[in-house]
C-alpha cells in the first residue's frame, strides 16, 4: 500500500476513534462543550484529506493541506486538554493522542513540502 492509500485508511479510521470518544465523554457541560468541538475538528481530518485526493489544481491542493494541519493540531489541542484535565484517562488518550500527532506531523511536513513547491 502506497502513503496516500495508508493515509487515506488512516484518515478514514481516526473518526471512528473520535466517535468512540466522543460517545465516552460525561454528559457534562465541560464534556459536551469540549465533546463538541473534538468532534467537530476530528471528523474534519478524514473529510479534507479526502478533498485533497481530489484537488484540482496545486494551489487547491496547498490550501486544503492547510485546512487539514490545522483540524489536525486543533484535535491535538483538545486531546491534551481533555486527557491533561482528567476528563478521561490519560492511559486511554495516549494511542489516539499519538495517532493525530504522528496525522499532524505528517500533514505539517506534506504542506511544507507543496508549499515550497510552489515559490
Amino acid at each position: 500500500m502506497n502513503q496516500p492509500e495508508q493515509l487515506r485508511e488512516r484518515t478514514k479510521q481516526f473518526p471512528y476513534r473520535i466517535l468512540r470518544l466522543y460517545r465516552s465523554l460525561p454528559n457534562s457541560g465541560e464534556g459536551r462543550v469540549v465533546g463538541n468541538q473534538i468532534l467537530r475538528s476530528g471528523t474534519a481530518i478524514a473529510a479534507n484529506y479526502r478533498a485533497i485526493c481530489r484537488a484540482r489544481s496545486k494551489a487547491e491542493f496547498v490550501a486544503k493541506m492547510g485546512i487539514v494541519v490545522e483540524e489536525a493540531d486543533e484535535t491535538v489541542y483538545w486531546l491534551e486538554l481533555i486527557s491533561d484535565n482528567g476528563i478521561v484517562a490519560k492511559s486511554k488518550m495516549s494511542a489516539l493522542l499519538k495517532e493525530d500527532t504522528e496525522l499532524a506531523a505528517v500533514f505539517t511536513a506534506s504542506h511544507s513540502t507543496s508549499k515550497a513547491g510552489r515559490e
